[in-house]
């Protein structure tokens, strides 16, 4: 996993990139309409129900635009939320607030509707021993926003990128002459660069599960697209030799069912590409 000065360093390459992308040459409604020396106040109005997202998040786009803002936090990250309730008060500088409005509630909305998502997983899962993973299928240019989202959900990050976990897929494999040849050929990639990179082979049937573990190396297997007979027996197959992951195909129905199986991890993609917004608004007062 990355470290946590680059996923900082992520962030504020997503704040620097929004900003310049929304104000441009300068929020000209504001600066036509809003004296420069006039402040104001804003809260952050909850109107749905869910859990919070991005409430630190937002507290750095607003130090970023204008660090003489404050910020009043009455709800953390993490806060089962419902309408009416007010998350933080900003004060200060009018056209700041403004300047700061639009990134902020994007951010929020989508940060909490994944978080909300992936709470109700994991209370699916809940006395399984079972985590929800995500995976890399996150908007372009703001994964580090949606993966944040699922560990304040009380899920947990899978590799963040290509760079920081190997992942040896169906494609690698076919690619690279079988399953061994795969593996082998990563372990000595890995020894000749110095890399100390964790490695995930998916396995597609209980005989590649067979054939993966002749090899050593390997941190997780990942079941895809077994059924649960499958998973069952893969499971009780791999035993101690290493960790296990089921994706593909499973969804809020069937998710209880596969981790009864006896699976370490379930990874889904839905956490982070398939939820809708949670409606804020950011209002003065």
């Amino acid at each position: 996993m990355i470290s946590e000065k680059q996923f900082q360093k992520e962030l504020d390459i997503i704040i620097a990139n929004a900003i310049r992308e929304d104000v441009g040459d300068g929020d000209h409604s504001s600066l036509a309409c809003i004296p420069a020396d006039a402040t104001g106040k804003a809260k952050l109005l909850v109107k749905d129900e869910g859990i919070l997202a991005g409430v630190d998040f937002a507290k750095q786009v607003f130090n970023y635009v204008d660090p003489a803002l404050k910020i009043e936090v009455f709800m953390e990250d993490g806060s089962p939320v419902k309408h009416g309730d007010v998350a933080f008060h900003v004060s200060g500088s009018s056209q700041s607030i403004l300047k700061s409005e639009r990134l902020v509630l994007n951010a929020m909305q989508r940060m909490s509707a994944i978080a909300t998502k992936t709470k109700k997983y994991v209370d699916i899962l809940q006395g399984t021993g079972t985590k929800i993973l995500d995976t890399r299928k996150t908007t372009p240019g703001i994964r580090a926003l949606e993966k944040w989202a699922v560990k304040i959900g009380g899920g947990e990050n899978h590799r963040f990128a290509l760079y920081d976990m190997i992942m040896l897929k169906d494609n690698h494999i076919d690619f690279a002459g079988g399953i061994t040849q795969a593996i082998q050929q990563t372990l000595g990639y890995l020894k000749g660069n110095n890399l100390d990179l964790k490695i995930i082979v998916e396995a597609r049937s209980l005989d590649e599960v067979r054939e993966i573990m002749k090899n050593q190396g390997v941190y997780r297997i990942l079941l895809d697209n077994f059924d649960y007979e499958q998973t069952r027996q893969a499971v009780a197959l791999i035993g101690d030799f290493c960790l296990t992951e089921s994706s593909g195909g499973i969804n809020e129905s069937n998710m209880r069912q596969y981790a009864e199986c006896g699976v370490d991890y379930i990874s889904s993609g839905s956490v982070t590409h398939s939820v809708y917004n949670m409606d804020l608004s950011l209002k003065a007062f």
